[in-house]
């Protein structure tokens, strides 16, 4: 896919060395800003968002961040991925005071950007797993909503491999953002979820190994 929020992005723009399904990163100035605990001062952030694949777009999410005194450092986007939700994942790293950075958020919201992750106090952790077996005709819809309502996790993106055919057996790679201490617990419903529709799980790949 080649995603509308190529345009948006300005900055030099340079390969990541991460699993990125096609990502880049765009940086701006102050990139290797000192993180700070002093209240009031200002410090880096990431923001995830899922934004539409349409132009303008991305140009439309940064704004809430410069109108409310934030410092972009980086720009990610991962152009051959997309959400369950069929948007584009987009991570923003933002330097600003607390107060400040807990208003970029708001103003996000109230613009009606889709905010997945709001600092490193919401979703903390990170793990991969894969399902094996008849995804599509047991309803891989229905599985990705189930393990979205989990209010402790998040599916920060997916991609279906079916090289048989849609009838046949499949595997789904699902990178899951989960809140401290509740990674275990993502797993565990994602094991329930998969013996009831007699799927296989592999789990979990560390780092986000494929």
């Amino acid at each position: 896919m080649t995603s509308a929020l190529d345009s948006d992005a300005d900055g030099d723009e340079e390969p990541d060395s991460g699993d990125s399904g096609g990502g880049t990163r765009s940086r701006t100035s102050h990139a290797d800003a000192a993180d700070t605990d002093a209240d009031g001062e200002p410090q880096p952030h990431t923001i995830r968002l899922e934004l539409a694949d349409q132009p303008g777009q991305l140009l439309a999410a940064l704004e809430p961040i410069s109108a409310n005194g934030g410092n972009l450092l980086s720009i990610f986007h991962e152009r051959g991925n997309v959400t369950p939700r069929g948007r584009i994942p987009v991570e923003v790293d933002v330097e600003a005071t607390p107060d400040r950075f807990e208003a970029i958020v708001a103003a996000l919201r109230d613009e009606g950007v889709n905010v997945v992750q709001a600092g490193a106090e919401h979703y903390a952790e990170e793990v991969v797993v894969v399902l094996v077996g008849h995804l599509v005709d047991t309803d891989l819809s229905d599985t990705l909503r189930r393990i979205e309502q989990h209010p402790s996790t998040s599916i920060a993106d997916f991609s279906l491999n079916a090289p048989e055919g849609r009838s046949d057996t499949s595997s789904a790679r699902l990178r899951m953002a989960t809140r401290a201490g509740e990674t275990a617990e993502a797993i565990s419903l994602v094991r329930e979820i998969a013996e009831e529709k007699d799927l296989h799980v592999v789990e979990p790949l560390a780092g986000g190994a494929v």
